[in-house]
């Protein structure tokens, strides 16, 4: 194996799943990386800012002479065993630091002189970033995107991955996409997620359909923006509006954001589950307190705080049905009405989940 990954073998790192070891420093990890990247940094932050001071002062030579002044001894040592312990744990990593060049050269060169092979990637994680950025890019003018449109509970997400070609949106956000939609786990970095959306188009582009599938969304999931290039396409293109009962709504939201986010809760914080989710449920309706009005406010969360009382009292959530439908009657589905009544000259298709699937699978044809 070549010990320089060119530009040519991006796409495959991506689409191989190939583990990626980042030596950045965390500061840099954290405003954006990959889905197969872990930090091992070279330098911490408190080290990279001072080589860096020392660089502007004094020059390269200088910084570089400081830089193993830090990184010695038992320092290097451990550095050393956390790398070669990556390395031994997944199959044909390859290594990057921003612009491919010296931290990643000297971490390449220890391990070489450890006895251990890996090779790095030509231009580090800029070079890495730019192409998926324009990959991005390339990908939005290439597709005919169809948006999966439908009231709030009619399960868009569960249809939506059902169909042949697609892009989870919400899922890549980790959100659910309204005041009700933070999940466990927080939301990705803009940069995590714009890098996310990218790698799904890479896979997208090895079957090269001309029809994609998205969710309708607004601009933003939760605290991240869609691409604004994204979100222009969909905004033009046309809609296929699933078409489902207000009881069966109620009951996938039942699923969706009770169910399965106290679950959620009970394997991340066991103890006090039901009181954290009972708080996340009380601030997702405070996040729309003004769009309700005092009264509509007050009387559903009246409903709210009797589920909760019945849940936490005997373990039925049979309750949180009163709320949900109060919610939708009074809040989404008014405001999706009029969202809708400005789209109607887009929608080329209204069906139940059966009737949309048949209808999709006579769109998978590959693009000419």
């Amino acid at each position: 194996m070549s010990d320089l990954i060119p530009a040519a073998r991006f796409a495959q790192l991506f689409l191989q799943g190939t583990p990626l070891l980042d030596v950045r420093a965390p500061i840099e990890y954290q405003r954006g990386a990959f889905p197969n990247a872990v930090n091992i940094a070279l330098l911490d932050d408190e080290q990279r800012e001072a080589i860096g001071i020392r660089y502007k002062q004094a020059g390269q030579a200088a910084a570089v002479e400081l830089g193993h002044e830090l990184i010695n001894g038992a320092t290097k040592d451990q550095r050393l065993t956390d790398w070669r312990e990556f390395i031994g744990m997944h199959d044909n990593p390859a290594l990057y630091c921003f612009r491919g060049g010296m931290r990643s050269q000297i971490v390449q060169q220890w391990l070489a002189d450890a006895g251990i092979a890996i090779p790095r990637i030509a231009g580090g994680y800029k070079a890495l970033r730019r192409f998926l950025i324009d990959t991005l890019e390339t990908a939005i003018d290439r597709y005919d995107f169809i948006i999966v449109a439908g009231q709030t509970g009619s399960g868009k997400t569960h249809m939506l991955a059902q169909l042949p070609h697609h892009i989870d949106l919400e899922g890549q956000a980790n959100h659910r996409g309204s005041a009700f939609g933070p999940r466990l786990g927080g939301q990705p970095s803009q940069i995590d997620f714009e890098n996310r959306l990218a790698i799904d188009f890479l896979y997208i582009n090895q079957a090269n359909p001309r029809h994609v599938f998205l969710e309708d969304e607004s601009s933003a999931i939760g605290s991240l923006s869609l691409p604004r290039p994204l979100i222009s396409r969909m905004r033009e293109s046309p809609l296929a509006v699933l078409e489902v009962s207000f009881a069966e709504r109620t009951e996938t939201i039942l699923n969706d954001y009770i169910l399965a986010n106290l679950s959620d809760w009970q394997t991340h914080s066991p103890d006090d589950a039901l009181e954290q989710f009972a708080h996340y449920l009380r601030t997702s309706m405070g996040k729309i307190r003004r769009r309700l009005g005092a009264d509509g406010f007050a009387r559903i969360s009246s409903l709210l705080e009797s589920a909760l009382t019945t849940q936490i009292n005997t373990g039925s959530v049979d309750e949180h049905r009163h709320w949900i439908d109060e919610l939708l009657r009074h809040y989404y589905d008014p405001m999706y009405n009029y969202q809708l009544g400005k789209k109607l000259s887009r929608i080329i298709f209204r069906g139940d989940a059966n009737e949309f699937i048949a209808w999709a699978s006579h769109l998978s044809e590959p693009n000419k």
